[in-house]
């Protein structure tokens, strides 16, 4: 049984947003703090990856680890409607394998984030690792 209301249950869906998220802005502020630029959730590319780097041809996806189905502590199966969730899960995960399958094959580099390295004592190991791996160092 659900603790809330179907109306407040529809209220807290609503807010969540796929754009300018939290983990996003962690990223995106940290990037910019190191003198790389970027592009955010550019349409031109395949699933519009959240950041994209022209100089370095790197997108960047920020994925929330319960709606991305990360296996850590944050993704709990919801015990309700459940064939509806599994359906979404899955469909989210190949969507996202598709995109970053799309996005190789142009030739841009993908790397992926999860919400779960970007927590306070994970977050700067988080950031400076994705540095790195933008810049190829």
């Amino acid at each position: 049984m659900d603790v809330h209301s179907p109306e407040q249950r529809r209220y807290n869906m609503q807010k969540i947003t796929d754009k300018n998220t939290k983990p996003e802005e962690i990223v995106r502020k940290y990037l910019y703090s190191k003198g790389i630029r970027y592009r955010k959730n550019d349409k031109r590319f395949p699933g519009s990856p959240d950041i994209y780097i022209p100089k370095y041809n790197v997108a960047v996806f920020v994925n929330g680890c319960f709606w991305h189905v990360h296996d850590c502590g944050l993704f709990v199966m919801p015990k309700t409607n459940k064939d509806f969730w599994v359906k979404k899960f899955n469909d989210n995960v190949s969507r996202d394998e598709r995109n970053i399958e799309e996005l190789t094959e142009l030739g841009i580099r993908v790397i992926v984030v999860w919400e779960c390295g970007l927590k306070p004592l994970e977050r700067q190991d988080t950031l400076d690792s994705l540095y790195k791996m933008i810049v190829n160092e």
